[in-house]
């Protein structure tokens, strides 16, 4: 593979890659390249951590990126997840790995890495500290406010601080000259570019994927006062149009708090059609509309594993019949132009959808130990 063909995947992965030219660089170097991603177990896996997760990393493996999953369940402990339990969080992450083998990834490439592993380090803590000493306060309180959380600063802990400390020492403990997580952990991840040289250690290029929006309408006024709230956090304003990117990101993004915002990898048939049902899609409008996002991000890119090779969206015959979609950009057209139906999109939606989480139920039905486990996670109470 050419270093061309190696950074289009990876440009397919990055709705932001900071800097390309350093990744150009990486990728001629010829050393054996690193990038991880980072998450907090807390509740059921939801359809962007699984199959858009399994389809981003195939993507950099095939690049020729040896990649790490970070289990981060210190983290997650820090930032309060599932009451702070540790023993519920490594649960949980037992059962995230388990939803990634039933996914598609191909684990051949990968290293599932623990936290729980990593703070017996001495040298870890260490770094930690010097990452603490290199700021000033106020530079680890904003990426803190960056973790999922749109708080005031009176909510934030001495644990938020020290996450974020912890969240840049992980990159160079991992060995990552790749950051690959969501635009979300932009913050950080600019942070640490600013501190490994400082460090002794490199200039991490970050590969922000996107992330995928909510199913749920959008409540007048309530995302757009998120969305300003959140925008007022970012300051660096050294991307243009980053700030509103992000903070479009963090108000629409699906959460775990609110089931029907997102389709979780062991929901059932009858889930996935109550979800795609009830979510927005007003016909005709291709922004911010999540069901066309899970067909850019989700249906076309998952072809090869539903056995297809383009999309037939069944209309009535008074509307033209079936429409045979070879590509996204062929789906927003006709969309736009209003020739497919919310409703009609809605339904092949639910069929694909519903094929693609099979393999993941059969998983957690015939795996005594993986069913186990969803039985514990289910039974967690999600505390964010």
């Amino acid at each position: 593979m050419t270093i061309e063909e190696r950074l289009n995947l990876i440009k397919q992965v990055g709705e932001e890659i900071i800097q390309e030219d350093e990744l150009v660089k990486l990728l001629e170097s010829g050393e054996q390249l690193i990038a991880y991603d980072g998450f907090e177990p807390s509740g059921q896996i939801h359809i962007a951590q699984g199959i858009v997760r399994a389809i981003n990393v195939n993507k950099m493996t095939k690049a020729g990126i040896k990649f790490r999953m970070w289990v981060a369940d210190w983290h997650a402990m820090a930032n309060n997840k599932l009451g702070g339990d540790l023993d519920k969080i490594k649960t949980t992450g037992k059962y995230f790995i388990e939803v990634w083998k039933a996914s598609g990834m191909d684990l051949s490439k990968i290293e599932f890495l623990w936290a729980s592993d990593m703070v017996k380090k001495s040298d870890y803590w260490k770094l930690v500290l010097q990452v603490g000493k290199s700021n000033a306060l106020r530079r680890f309180i904003r990426t803190a406010e960056m973790m999922g959380r749109q708080e005031s600063l009176n909510s934030l802990t001495g644990a938020h601080i020290i996450y974020s400390c912890m969240q840049v020492a992980d990159i160079f403990m991992l060995g990552a000259k790749i950051t690959q997580l969501g635009m979300d952990q932009r913050k950080v991840n600019m942070l640490a570019r600013e501190i490994g040289p400082q460090l002794g250690y490199w200039k991490p290029v970050v590969v922000s994927h996107h992330m995928l929006m909510g199913l749920r309408p959008p409540t007048p006024g309530v995302e757009e006062e998120s969305r300003n709230e959140v925008r007022d956090k970012l300051r660096d304003g050294k991307t243009p149009g980053v700030k509103d990117k992000m903070a479009k990101t963090i108000a629409l993004k699906m959460s775990k708090s609110l089931p029907d915002s997102a389709i979780f990898m062991t929901d059932t048939y009858e889930d996935v059609k109550r979800k795609i049902g009830k979510a927005y899609c007003p016909e005709g409008i291709v922004e911010e509309n999540p069901i066309l996002e899970y067909y850019k991000f989700i249906l076309f890119e998952s072809l090869d594993r539903l056995g297809l090779q383009n999309i037939v969206v069944e209309r009535p015959q008074k509307f033209g019949g079936p429409v045979i979609l070879n590509s996204y950009e062929n789906l927003e057209r006709l969309f736009k132009e209003k020739q497919i139906h919310p409703l009609d999109l809605k339904n092949k939606a639910i069929e694909l959808l519903d094929k693609l989480l099979q393999p993941v139920r059969k998983h957690f039905e015939e795996n005594l130990y993986a069913k186990d486990l969803l039985q514990k996670v289910k039974s967690f109470q999600i505390t964010r």
